[in-house]
């Protein structure tokens, strides 16, 4: 299987411009990853999609597209209910809610496999916590168990779809009060809290994840490092004791959590010496650049198991708003509302 580049890539607008035609030609860029700035509508889209695969066919284009509040593509795609709506009906219909899990993984992977696009990252396997800012209402459920049948379902759903399922935030984030697009998090409780508590949803959904995000939050029990650079949770206790195998995504290292570790190029050496396998630059142009040097002089060769994050569709992807399971996937909305 052929090696992509370990770097993914976000662009400033609507169209590629003359600069990121150029930086998507890199063979270090691997992959792409679109955000609300990047979606005006899905005849835009279109062109977009278009314009990269025809620059770079291979390339992985993904999307954070979990519903909720973290929607990037909006106007002409369903509004995605947070998966936290699915812990109520749990409570009262737990089969109901498993089979909704199951529907709206589906329609999550479906409607962004037709626009196009390889992936969205997810689901998120962080616990609720009403006090958490940034995990919250993206999160299944405060109970590990309750996270873990919900999840196994929502991933079912997205590979019925033809989509490659990214765990994240791995170890767990949703016990920090911290949001890491701001600062740098620290999770102080023991290591049994958190090795029997947040991280048992990823052990127990590891045979079916094809991805995993580490948290940039730090855990002192566990490693002085946050979880992003640390090769005790990633090579020691993800990659050994968890024997995962798939591949491992950094999460966007310009994020202020990420850029408390040093300069880009640090940032980066240390993502990839902990283990991960394609590194998130974002909102930061000079940083890509700058990462695409470094590589380029370390003479990084890519990975092969990239390629598996491709999306693979369904056949009825591509006559989507046709089918039956697109019809009744709006009334699984509207139940969801209700709940």
């Amino acid at each position: 299987m052929e090696n992509l580049g370990a770097l993914m890539m976000d662009l400033e607008g609507l169209y590629l411009s003359d600069t990121e035609q150029e930086l998507i030609r890199e063979s270090m860029v691997g992959g792409l990853i679109l955000f609300s700035r990047n979606y005006q509508d899905k005849n835009q889209l279109t062109k977009l999609i278009g314009s990269i695969r025809e620059i770079r066919p291979d390339i992985i284009i993904a999307v954070d597209q979990e519903g909720g509040k973290v929607q990037r593509f909006q106007e002409g795609f369903l509004a995605l209910p947070a998966i936290y709506s699915l812990n109520s009906l749990y409570a009262k219909q737990p089969k109901e809610a498993g089979n909704l899990a199951q529907e709206l993984g589906w329609l999550m992977a479906a409607e962004v496999l037709h626009a196009g696009l390889d992936l969205s990252f997810a689901p998120v396997l962080d616990l609720y916590n009403s006090n958490s800012p940034v995990i919250n209402e993206r999160a299944f459920s405060s109970s590990a168990k309750i996270v873990v049948e919900l999840a196994r379902r929502y991933i079912e759903g997205m590979h019925e779809a033809g989509m490659a399922a990214t765990g994240k935030h791995f170890p767990g984030h949703g016990s920090v009060l911290g949001d890491s697009h701001h600062d740098l998090p620290i999770d102080d409780r023991d290591a049994t809290d958190i090795l029997e508590n947040d991280l048992l949803p990823f052990a127990e959904c590891i045979d079916v994840l094809d991805a995993v995000m580490p948290a940039h939050v730090i855990y002192p029990a566990i490693d002085e490092r946050c979880a992003g650079y640390s090769e005790i949770w990633i090579k020691q206790i993800l990659r050994q004791e968890l024997c995962f195998e798939g591949v491992v995504f950094s999460d966007d290292l310009t994020m202020a959590a990420a850029r408390s570790a040093g300069t880009i190029e640090l940032r980066a050496e240390l993502a990839l010496s902990a283990g991960c396998d394609m590194i998130l630059v974002c909102n930061d142009q000079g940083a890509v650049v700058e990462v695409l040097e470094w590589l380029g002089k370390q003479g990084h060769p890519g990975n092969s198991k990239l390629s598996k994050m491709k999306a693979t569709p369904a056949e009825d992807i591509a006559l989507l708003y046709e089918s039956d399971r697109w019809l009744k996937a709006k009334i699984l909305i509207k139940k969801l509302a209700i709940n």
